[in-house]
């Protein structure tokens, strides 16, 4: 009897590829004696459509790998690829491009723009890129956030927590392939903070999207799918999460 033929396996696709893949990154800072190895020798791959917390102690190279990741800083060797693109030695005209189409970023302040309003500031990367505005997608983050009958209103007129919605809207904008959120909740209280981790997991949940989040709390990083630790600019720690839950 003949054994039937095996089905080929499924044929990778750009979705089920990491949104980054990260080899050998190495960083330093300062020369001769006074040489700091930010990050040694790091081999990291970051799932797509996933939560991924970066913690460590002051001076573990956290920052610093959220950093060159996000293309903001260069690495000394080793190969970063964001969504399938090689960053590490793109021209600064590329890199500005990159960050602008593909990349969102939440920060500690959440810098929105004080004279626009929160419509506008979600908007301004699509401005700055010249993009169409998507309006159905800008009404299912304001809904989903809770702030689509604040959309009129200066920053000054929102409560904290809208304020950091609206920063959070404005990293989802584009539909970018990586959002990147630097220490978000280290400047909050208790529940302003649990707001911020709430929105972030829905834009996971909901809406697929790659989010890295550098944070020294150890509550904010368990809200997280998986947990990475550094220690002396290398991994000691990568603990999955989602079996947890």
């Amino acid at each position: 009897m003949t054994a039937s033929p095996q089905a080929a396996p499924p044929t990778p696709t750009a979705a089920d590829a990491p949104a980054i893949i990260a080899r050998g990154i190495t960083r330093s800072y300062g020369t001769g004696a006074g040489t700091v190895t930010a990050l040694d020798s790091v081999d990291l791959d970051i799932a797509r459509g996933a939560f991924t917390a970066i913690m460590g102690p002051s001076g573990s190279g956290k920052s610093t790998l959220l950093h060159v990741l996000a293309g903001l800083d260069e690495v000394d060797q080793g190969s970063i690829r964001l969504d399938g693109t090689e960053i590490t030695g793109l021209s600064d005209d590329a890199l500005t491009r990159l960050r602008r189409d593909r990349i969102g970023f939440v920060f500690q302040s959440f810098n929105l723009l004080p004279m626009l309003s929160a419509e506008q500031n979600i908007l301004l990367p699509l401005e700055l890129a010249g993009k169409r505005v998507d309006r159905a997608w800008l009404n299912t983050l304001t809904s989903a956030f809770g702030i689509a009958d604040r959309l009129t209103h200066l920053p000054s007129q929102l409560s904290g927590g809208q304020v950091q919605r609206v920063a959070i809207a404005r990293a989802l904008v584009t539909s970018p392939a990586v959002v990147f959120a630097d220490e978000p909740t280290g400047n909050l209280d208790s529940r302003t903070t649990d707001e911020v981790l709430d929105f972030l997991r829905l834009s996971v949940d909901e809406f697929g999207q790659s989010v890295v989040m550098v944070t020294h709390e150890r509550e904010a990083a368990e809200r997280a799918d998986r947990i990475i630790t550094l220690a002396d600019g290398r991994i000691v720690g990568d603990e999955d999460l989602r079996g947890q839950r």
